[in-house]
């Protein structure tokens, strides 16, 4: 696959104040809402996305599927040039992903990231910037909160259990948008013991709500979605290969 908007490809060689001009920029192109042909994304073809780190090199992996099955998976390797700064997570991964991209044969429907989306300061995190790059729709699915305010204490929540995040005065929104959910995939039935949320947001093409639904659907017993977990193995294991 091809960018279709190669011109807003994350440059990790510009400076700081550039970066920030082109979040906002990607925020003010992308689409929170739906896109009816990911109406049901257990009908639909979604790319998992998910990178290992070796050295200063990403493996990044992309593991397509369909109807439960694996179609296609794919990976780049390519050296890592800009530092782990939080709220500048695309220009450390995405051009290392968007070279995945370029591998890829299938022509996903939907694209889950390891990573944000709207839960991003300037509502522009790693899902939204490669979802607005490649025209697709996009969630981010993270394993911490990078900003906004939960509704509700997010301790010990119940499996299906969804809290909705809000903007606060460090993210670039009206005060009270919903940015995204802490969604409760699984839950350990002991007590004593608690699996976190994952922090669903949209990316692009995709309302906030759809995106929780479809974390929800495409979980199979596991914290994480499926796509992208399958991601995370595959780029482990050509991470192995590697050294």
């Amino acid at each position: 696959m091809q960018p279709v908007r190669p011109d807003l490809l994350p440059d990790p060689s510009v400076a700081r104040e550039a970066m920030v001009d082109l979040q906002t920029e990607i925020a003010e192109t992308a689409r929170f809402s739906d896109d009816p042909v990911i109406e049901n994304a257990s009908e639909v073809t979604v790319a998992g996305v998910d990178q290992a780190f070796l050295g200063d090199e990403a493996v990044s992996a992309i593991v397509v599927m369909r109807e439960g099955d694996v179609v296609e998976r794919t990976t780049a390797i390519s050296p890592l040039e800009f530092p782990y700064v939080p709220g500048f997570l695309s220009f450390r991964e995405g051009g290392p992903i968007a070279a995945a991209f370029e591998n890829l044969s299938a022509e996903p429907d939907l694209v889950l990231f390891d990573g944000n989306g709207r839960l991003h300061y300037r509502q522009a995190g790693l899902a939204t910037h490669l979802g607005v790059v490649f025209d697709l729709p996009s969630v981010g699915v993270a394993k911490s909160l990078l900003c906004g305010e939960p509704h509700m204490s997010l301790e010990a929540l119940d499996p299906g259990t969804r809290v909705a995040i809000e903007a606060t005065e460090d993210v670039e929104a009206p005060p009270g948008t919903v940015l995204g959910y802490a969604v409760q995939t699984r839950q350990w039935a002991a007590a004593g013991r608690q699996i976190n949320p994952v922090y669903v947001s949209p990316g692009h093409r995709v309302g906030p709500d759809s995106a929780a639904d479809h974390v929800e659907a495409l979980c199979m017993g596991y914290k994480l979605p499926e796509p992208i977990r399958l991601a995370d193995q595959h780029a482990e294991v050509v991470k192995a290969d590697q050294g």
